[in-house]
């Protein structure tokens, strides 16, 4: 069985969620430096199966694109240049970032873990993948 893995990619950090193989339930992986994203890639890709890469895709509330737009484009076409027989799909990222915070209060966790910005793009990217996962109509 092959898994769904979800990117929330920032350009210093990058948070990654995966689903389950019976790609049920989304969650948060791992935030990595966006430099060695790479990296982490091939070595995941070696021991896990993934089907499909989920970057989240920014905009602006109105729907125009953000400051990082661009770069998130760039993005996906070097993972897909570098990852061919990896389905790649953009995912609408708006919201996440507030839906996390809301995650992590309902969470019951401290003041001081929810200022961790590498558990927030984590949480962010299961947030992505879930919505994608809905989308789709797969999953919980």
């Amino acid at each position: 069985m092959s898994r769904i893995l979800a990117i929330d990619y920032g350009k210093k950090r990058t948070g990654i969620a995966v689903t389950d193989p019976l790609k049920m339930i989304a969650s948060p992986l791992v935030c990595i430096d966006t430099p060695d994203i790479f990296i982490f890639l091939e070595n995941y890709f070696k021991t896990e199966k993934v089907e499909t890469l989920v970057i989240g895709y920014p905009l602006n509330t109105n729907g125009s694109a953000t400051d990082v737009t661009k770069d998130v484009i760039r993005y996906k076409n070097n993972i897909q240049k570098k990852f061919p027989a990896i389905k790649v799909e953009f995912a609408d990222e708006r919201y996440t970032s507030v839906i996390a915070h809301q995650t992590m209060l309902a969470a019951g966790l401290r003041k001081k873990a929810r200022r961790d910005k590498r558990l927030v793009d984590k949480i962010s990217a299961a947030v992505i993948l879930q919505g994608y996962l809905n989308k789709m109509g797969i999953g919980n």
